[in-house]
């Protein structure tokens, strides 16, 4: 045999041994027992199994190392699994017009992904028009819960029965330049709504709570647990993110004719509340409200006589359309009337943007489930926010004296 083809051969047998070897190799990788290979790596977080963890814990385990996962952090609950626990008679309320699609997809977005996904509350989309079939298939895109949908009718999306268009027309013309939607019909028809009119719509009347959400807000914090559950079992009832001031020539004559109702319905108050949070000792409106468009309530508030009384009270007032009332501040107004301290929760834990103003919780436990930055975090300079933390209940006969004492500023409405 020539020495060529003698090479030539070994170099063969060589190459054959290499693969068998490799083989072989490969195969007890494969044959490696379960116990191994969750050591290895399907209790490691996720950051770490996709490197994202580079400190002192190693992306892999080496095959046959004593790493101890017991001193890995917990993983991330799964949000796609059905959160355990009861459920109460809920839903999310959306205010929303079909040109609103692409705003409430985001808004919608981020609720699923921190909250909805895992406890899985239906949703109630009400609109003055009716939904289009590519806003239908747009929500239908985002969310694999229910989504209730339902339009509102000429009383409930409509003028106060003592207002005229005529009359309105001429109050739109006059404010239109005076503040933000000063000359806007549709903003008082929302106000009006959301005021007194939403939980008697046919798709909410048979809740029992809501939380109200809106096209173009963010949430930037995990809600690991069911806020309805923890307001009902603690006997809150109205639940807040952020609080601000109202601008005051949008309300300019709402605390004049609340201090009326008040003199006309005092048997309708609590013999405590917590008013002096909107009222200062001068008897004067401090501007400060709820914002609105987030908010957890427990209907039974509204639905009250004492709501009903109050809202139907101001309807009849006609400041939604010859002013501004918005409805922030005629929930706060009522809500502080109504309820004491002990009954309205600060949900500082849940980050919150609406165009405007954020919240981010500045607070390290509740700042780790989040993606903000607390430090542009509207409500820790908030007068409003920080009156809050202060106040306690105010007794029903003090209210009335402070009443009393200022009555010469509030001898005709402004």
């Amino acid at each position: 045999m020539q020495p060529t083809a003698r090479i030539y051969k070994v170099g063969l047998m060589l190459a054959a041994l290499a693969t068998i070897a490799i083989t072989l190799f490969m195969a007890s990788s494969l044959l490696l027992d379960d116990s191994t290979k969750s050591s290895i790596g399907s209790n490691l977080p996720l950051s770490n199994m996709l490197g994202g963890n580079k400190g002192s814990i190693p992306d892999v385990a080496p095959v046959g190392s004593n790493l101890d996962i017991g001193v890995l952090p917990a993983a991330r609950v799964s949000y796609d699994e059905p959160a355990e626990g009861e459920r109460v008679n809920a839903a999310i309320v959306v205010l929303v017009r079909n040109s609103e699609l692409d705003g409430l997809r985001k808004s919608m977005r981020m609720f699923e992904d921190r909250f909805n996904r895992r406890f899985k509350y239906p949703y109630v989309l009400l609109n003055d028009q009716n939904f289009t079939q590519e806003f239908r298939d747009g929500i239908a895109a985002i969310t694999k819960n229910e989504v209730r949908y339902g339009i509102l009718d000429s009383d409930q999306w409509g003028y106060s029965p003592s207002v005229t268009p005529e009359d309105a027309a001429k109050k739109l013309e006059y404010n239109k330049n005076r503040y933000l939607y000063g000359g806007s019909l549709s903003y008082r028809f929302m106000c009006r709504f959301q005021s007194g009119k939403f939980y008697h719509h046919p798709l909410v009347r048979d809740l029992d709570w809501y939380w109200r959400l809106e096209p173009d807000v963010e949430y930037y914090c995990d809600i690991d647990y069911d806020p309805f559950v923890f307001m009902r079992d603690r006997g809150m009832k109205y639940g807040f993110t952020i609080a601000p001031r109202e601008g005051r020539r949008t309300v300019e004559s709402l605390w004049y004719h609340t201090r009326e109702w008040i003199k006309k319905n005092t048997h309708l108050l609590p013999d405590r509340s917590l008013v002096n949070w909107v009222m200062g000792t001068d008897g004067h409106y401090n501007l400060c409200h709820f914002w609105s468009n987030f908010e957890i309530v427990d209907l039974s508030l509204y639905r009250s006589e004492a709501y009903e009384s109050y809202f139907n009270y101001l309807d009849e007032a006609q400041g939604f359309f010859f002013e501004r009332w918005g409805d922030a501040p005629i929930h706060s107004i009522a809500a502080t009337l109504l309820l004491k301290k002990g009954e309205i929760h600060w949900f500082e834990d849940i980050g919150y943007k609406h165009p405007g103003n954020m919240h981010c919780p500045r607070e390290p436990a509740m700042h780790a489930k989040c993606i903000c930055d607390s430090a542009k975090s509207y409500t820790y300079r908030s007068a409003c926010q920080t009156r809050f933390a202060k106040v306690n209940n105010m007794a029903k006969e003090r209210l009335l004296e402070i009443m009393r004492n200022s009555e010469s500023s509030y001898l005709s409405p402004p």
